[in-house]
């Protein structure tokens, strides 16, 4: 009998690993989306790296150790021993989020410090979760004593008004009033990691359309579109993407599987008119 074990491709590697959000492995997931700038990436050897610095930290702690106790182990580990913090000199390098870049220089933006970070918690016991607070990824962990909030950029615990204060520049202006703000609480809820392999794809692609790089905001693009594959505007923008790279046939494809789609959009003329400019010989 002859057996042919077919290696998948980075993309469908990742496909497999995002179909379901029951059983959804956030650290492999986050791992993966290195491997289209990084072909040769082996992510079972990394995900073993972070299993070996879980090793490390849990030998520093007691058995009978409590929640409190385990937490101010962890931001010890992470965050002075073994330095890891924001890379506020070099902020939108891509590299920010590929894990397995983040390991080795220990720099990077907060949600992929985050991802890392609450893979160790967990694997202490701890309730940890991310939550994708507006402009910048937060950690949230609910230990006996309450709720605490962390930045993943450097392990500071915020108040409700260090919080607020963050917060302020992303309400609305006038309007209703105050009386009609979102309340904070909202603002913390748990992400899923569906959201957060999203947020982290998302923060890829502003920097690729910024630098006009068309080819790798392509390969961003079609993970979100797999991630998240009702989400029509990412087919708009993969079109347009695919348009500057004179690859015709794949962004009309996508821009009228946008049109087909996306109902009472504001910029569906535009992109009728771009379709039309692509259909001429």
């Amino acid at each position: 009998m002859n057996l042919s074990l077919e290696v998948p491709t980075p993309l469908g590697y990742f496909a497999t690993l995002v179909q379901s959000d029951a059983d959804f492995p956030l650290l492999e997931a986050a791992v993966s989306l290195a491997q289209d700038e990084y072909p040769d990436l082996d992510v079972q050897q990394v995900l073993g790296e972070v299993d070996q610095l879980l090793a490390r930290l849990k030998r520093r702690i007691p058995a009978d150790a409590g929640p409190l106790q385990k937490l101010r182990a962890i931001n010890q580990f992470f965050f002075h021993d073994l330095n890891f913090a924001g890379n506020v000199n070099d902020y939108y390098d891509p590299d920010n989020s590929f894990l397995s870049v983040v390991l080795r220089k220990r720099r990077a933006i907060p949600i992929s410090l985050a991802v890392l970070w609450i893979e160790l918690a967990q694997g202490l016991g701890l309730a940890a979760r991310g939550v994708g607070f507006p402009g910048h990824f937060m950690l949230k962990v609910n230990l006996p004593e309450g709720q605490v909030v962390i930045d993943p950029m450097d392990g500071q615990s915020l108040s409700r008004e260090q919080l607020s204060e963050r917060l302020a520049p992303f309400q609305p202006v006038g309007g209703l009033g105050d009386d009609f703000e979102v309340p904070l609480g909202l603002y913390l809820q748990m992400a899923q990691p569906r959201e957060i392999i999203a947020r982290m794809l998302h923060n890829l692609k502003e920097i690729h359309t910024s630098q006009e790089d068309w080819p790798r905001l392509v390969a961003v693009l079609n993970r979100l579109i797999v991630l998240l594959p009702t989400t029509w505007t990412e087919y708009r923008d993969r079109g347009l993407a695919q348009a500057n790279l004179g690859h015709t046939e794949q962004a009309l494809q996508d821009l009228q599987t946008y049109l087909s789609n996306a109902q009472e959009v504001g910029d569906h003329g535009a992109i009728a008119r771009r379709v039309a400019e692509l259909k001429q010989p």
